[in-house]
């Protein structure tokens, strides 16, 4: 028989185009990255650890080690093949007793499977799609992303923004700090946009992990399916369902070239494990054993009348920035901030006020405000700080000005400085120094917030941060 030889350069020929076409089909993928974000991935680790203590504390985990063991291994399957941008997570994997289909991921790495997900899933392909969805969350930093938003929506740059948050008033989630954040609430509140995030970034994984990725488009269809003309099942509640959220599952499996041949779907790991969850004990009616029923306070101080629970400032200082200002803070003390706005606490700085709100007690709020009447004949100083006396006047109220504005110098810049009284919300009289200066970028303010019987504490403190404070030339 005659064989036909090949030119001895077809195969490289056929190699060349192989890998030229490699890299096209990686290109097609569609290109994810998170957006904007007031923290950093060190406080997302930290807030995601917090809250998943009160996951602990609240829900009623399988607490099932084989089933654990099998969910972390099947994440750090999945974790090889998602793109953190280099970041260092703490992942952690738990089985959480109940019998709802939901999963959810905290910031840091921190994952919740509930048993109804795996008892849901037909195979483990399609648990793998639920989980490389809750860890594109996290990679995507959703969830500090959306307390982003809340924050600048409630620390705004103008006068009358910012007043609101200010000396009495309550805080938004850059203020709280982590206390604040109920595992329901605004770390896992998701948009529509970031929940096609997550489908299309844990359609990549599943692909890249060598499973079927229409495992997770094939899951969200039994979930459709179970649920017509019901109550919608627990992930369409935390995970609002965007519109053709399947089409698109599948628009990206096209991207990437189609379904692998050999793409895997199930295991028999999963089907022993699915066992394992179908055997467990039903989920205990009633909070936790040892749970309590009150709200958590982890990093927010439950107020209670005219008493302050918060140590001394420390008189080691770190430095932090205000626009184009630098200053330094007690070492002891938390500090939250974006381009125009400021928040430094001393653990238990914020309190539990027990309407649902946390309030500042103790602390330091700053900002940049944008000036009025630039070009006014008169003094734009003295009339900005004006405006800003009488905003927190009109957002506090019975706030009084116990000591009208006065010259002093920040920087070898003139500044003003005012004394207000109002109202504690530990109870009793608060004592608020605000101090304003004006540079090209608007009105930088400052409000040192205490109560009236510890203002000998913190006094020198706040004095110091004013020494600190230096402006970039």
């Amino acid at each position: 028989m005659k064989r036909t030889v090949g030119h001895p350069g077809s195969v490289a020929i056929l190699l060349a185009l192989l890998l030229a076409c490699a890299p096209s089909l990686w290109a097609d993928r569609t290109k994810l990255k998170p957006g904007m974000n007031a923290y950093s991935p060190q406080q997302d680790i930290q807030l995601g650890r917090q809250a998943a203590q009160e996951v602990e504390r609240k829900t009623q985990l399988c607490n099932d080690p084989e089933v654990d063991a099998y969910l972390t291994k099947l994440g750090q399957r999945l974790i090889e093949h998602l793109n953190t941008g280099g970041i260092q997570y703490r992942w952690e994997f738990h089985c959480v007793n109940d019998k709802a289909i939901n999963a959810f991921a905290l910031p840091g790495g921190f994952v919740f499977v509930n048993r109804g997900a795996i008892e849901a899933a037909d195979n483990e392909a399609q648990l793998a799609g639920v989980m490389a969805h809750e860890l594109s969350h996290v990679a995507l930093r959703h969830g500090t992303n959306q307390a982003t938003k809340a924050q600048y929506a409630q620390l705004g740059t103008g006068i009358l923004g910012v007043a609101g948050g200010i000396v009495g008033g309550t805080i938004g989630a850059a203020a709280a700090g982590a206390g604040q954040f109920a595992f329901g609430s605004v770390l896992l509140k998701y948009s529509r946009g970031a929940e096609t995030q997550a489908d299309v970034m844990g359609t990549q994984v599943l692909y890249d992990s060598g499973y079927d990725p229409r495992a997770l488009a094939a899951f969200f269809e039994n979930l459709n399916a179970s649920s017509a003309g019901k109550v919608p099942p627990q992930f369409f509640s935390d995970h609002p369902n965007p519109d053709h959220r399947i089409e698109r599952v599948e628009e990206e499996i096209r991207k990437m070239g189609g379904v692998p041949e050999g793409a895997q779907k199930d295991s028999p790991e999963f089907e022993a494990i699915k066992r394992e969850v179908l055997a467990l004990p039903a989920p205990v009616k009633g909070r936790p054993e040892g749970s309590s029923s009150a709200q958590p306070t982890s990093g927010v101080a439950k107020a209670a009348p005219g008493e302050l629970k918060v140590e001394d400032p420390s008189l080691d200082v770190t430095a932090t920035r205000l626009g184009k200002a630098s200053l330094a803070f007690p070492t002891n003390w938390k500090y939250y901030s974006r381009k125009n706005s400021l928040v430094l606490l001393p653990a238990g700085g914020a309190v539990d006020t027990g309407n649902g709100q946390n309030a500042i007690a103790c602390g330091v709020i700053g900002g940049i405000a944008k000036i009025k009447d630039k070009n006014s004949s008169g003094d734009v100083l003295t009339e900005n700080t004006n405006r800003l006396l009488e905003a927190l006047q009109k957002e506090n109220e019975g706030m009084e000005i116990q000591k009208a504005p006065s010259e002093i110098t920040v920087d070898g810049r003139r500044a003003l400085s005012a004394l207000l009284r109002g109202e504690s919300p530990i109870g009793g009289p608060e004592k608020d120094w605000v101090l304003t200066v004006v540079a090209p970028e608007g009105l930088y303010y400052l409000v040192f917030v205490v109560p009236e019987s510890s203002h000998a504490r913190f006094d020198k403190a706040f004095e110091s941060i004013v020494e600190s404070i230096q402006f970039q030339k």
